[in-house]
C-alpha cells in the first residue's frame, strides 16, 4: 500500500435529499453498505472533480436523480493511494478492487474483498483510499472512513450561508 499525506483540497459530493441535513456523516454509506465500507459503517465517498461526483450519484440510472451537489474541505494526515490501480507489490487482494461488490453482498450475500481492504486499511491507520471512478473515466474519488478521523484531519462542507437543510423535516 502507499500510504501518504492528503493535502488540502476541495473535494464533491452530490448530496441525496434525504441524507443532505448530515452531509459529513457517512451515514447514507452506512445505511446499505458501499463499495468500501460494510453496512454499519460510516463513510463518506468524494470526488475530486465535480463532474465525477454527478457521474457517481446518477450511477446506471438513465437520468439524474434529484440532489444537492456540495463543496468540501479536506485535508488528511493519512491515506491509501490506489489512484495508480493495482501494484504487483502490493497484497495480491487488492487486484479485486474493481470487483462487483454489488452482486457480491445483495445478489450472492457473500463478503466482496474490497470489504476486507477496507479493514486493511484501517488497520494500517489511514484515513480513507483515493481511487480512480469507476462511472467517470478519468475522475477520481476519495472514501473517508469518519471513525479513523483525528484532530488534526480537516473534513468541513462548504456552506457559508447555511442553506443546507438541518434535519429530515426539510424534505417532506
Amino acid at each position: 500500500m502507499i500510504l501518504r499525506p492528503f493535502p488540502a483540497a476541495a473535494l464533491y459530493r452530490v448530496l441525496s435529499p434525504r441524507w443532505a441535513y448530515l452531509p459529513t456523516s457517512g451515514a447514507g454509506a452506512a445505511s446499505q453498505g458501499g463499495r468500501l465500507n460494510r453496512k454499519g459503517v460510516a463513510a463518506l465517498y468524494l470526488s475530486l472533480e465535480a463532474e465525477t461526483a454527478l457521474a457517481e450519484y446518477q450511477q446506471t440510472s438513465t437520468l439524474l436523480p434529484p440532489g444537492t451537489i456540495a463543496s468540501y474541505q479536506v485535508e488528511l494526515s493519512q491515506i491509501v493511494d490506489f489512484s495508480g490501480g493495482y501494484n504487483p507489490s502490493w497484497d495480491p487482494l487488492w487486484e479485486e478492487f474493481g470487483c462487483d461488490w454489488r452482486r457480491m453482498v445483495f445478489n450472492d450475500k457473500i463478503e466482496p474483498p474490497t470489504w476486507v481492504l477496507s479493514d486493511m486499511v484501517q488497520a494500517a491507520g489511514a484515513k480513507g483510499i483515493l481511487f480512480p471512478s469507476v462511472a467517470k473515466q478519468g475522475g477520481s474519488n476519495l472514501v473517508l472512513f469518519n471513525a479513523m478521523l483525528q484532530p488534526g484531519d480537516q473534513l468541513a462542507v462548504h456552506d457559508p450561508k447555511g442553506e443546507l437543510p438541518k434535519d429530515q423535516s426539510s424534505w417532506r
